[in-house]
């Protein structure tokens, strides 16, 4: 279950157990006799309930990294912060925008409700946004026509699913005024067009049956995602485009990481 429906539920919960015995209870109840035991939870839960319930809805909500598809930007292990008020002020629980503020921009790192199942959160990288045209091919960014800046950096190794060793070259790719890293592996293709799925505006899309690439022109009211670890990332290549109204939050501090203690505090480009 979605852990805002939660928190809402324990919120409604505990509050009408406190306005219960404000209202009708207590005016039964002899001064001498304590308050029952439920009602003294309900009080004392109530305002640490509503203080994380409202910083999580519409200031900042934690998340954990799970997998490798934003490495080398983000590592598995990663506790991070996400801000949720960037992209406009959201309702709880049914995630609707009701106060505008920005959209996001392209180099964005974004947390969103997966289109294929909204309870599930990603995390990608904006790459191209409303009325953009996205073509990625032979590893080479390009879009409305011009080519993205990528810098070879050098070369970054880590054990992959399986246990294998992956050895990927490193990139400093500019999208926006920011630039940011990301990798490849030279060997493997820029898409694999048999794990593309049906999605959404598929008609936007064209693929290589080489898999060499693919272009896409992205809706109105949608955004396009991709992983910084570009080739091991399950990203809009294969599911297609981010609606406005799965929008989460932008991605912006790793506040813990364990297994390495010199990450926190860095902020996320």
């Amino acid at each position: 279950m979605d852990f805002a429906l939660i928190l809402f539920v324990a919120l409604v919960v505990t509050g009408a157990i406190w306005l219960l015995d404000l209202a009708v209870l207590r005016r039964g109840r002899a001064p001498d006799v304590k308050e029952p035991m439920l009602v003294e939870y309900a009080k004392s839960f109530f305002p640490v309930i509503l203080v994380v319930f409202a910083l999580r809805s519409f200031l900042v909500e934690p998340f954990k990294i799970p997998s490798g598809s934003m490495m080398p930007t983000l590592l598995v292990g990663d506790f991070i912060l996400v801000n949720k008020f960037t992209y406009g002020i959201r309702l709880p629980v049914i995630n609707k925008k009701v106060i505008e503020l920005n959209d996001p921009k392209r180099g964005d790192v974004m947390v969103f409700r997966y289109p294929g199942d909204p309870s599930l959160d990603y995390i990608k990288r904006v790459i191209g946004v409303p009325g953009d045209v996205v073509e990625y091919r032979d590893k080479k960014l390009t879009i409305n026509g011009k080519p993205v800046p990528a810098v070879n950096t050098g070369t970054y190794s880590y054990v992959g699913n399986g246990l294998n060793y992956i050895t990927a070259m490193v990139y400093k790719e500019q999208l926006s005024d920011a630039s940011h890293t990301m990798m490849t592996e030279p060997d493997k293709p820029s898409v694999y067009p048999t794990q593309v799925v049906d999605f959404p505006y598929r008609e936007n899309c064209s693929y290589n049956a080489e898999g060499q690439g693919f272009v896409c022109k992205v809706p109105k009211g949608q955004y396009f995602m991709m992983g910084d670890n570009r080739d091991a990332s399950n990203d809009g290549r294969y599911w297609g485009f981010v609606p406005d109204a799965n929008i989460v939050g932008k991605a912006f501090l790793i506040w813990m990481n364990f297994d390495e203690l010199h990450r926190i505090g860095t902020i996320i480009r």
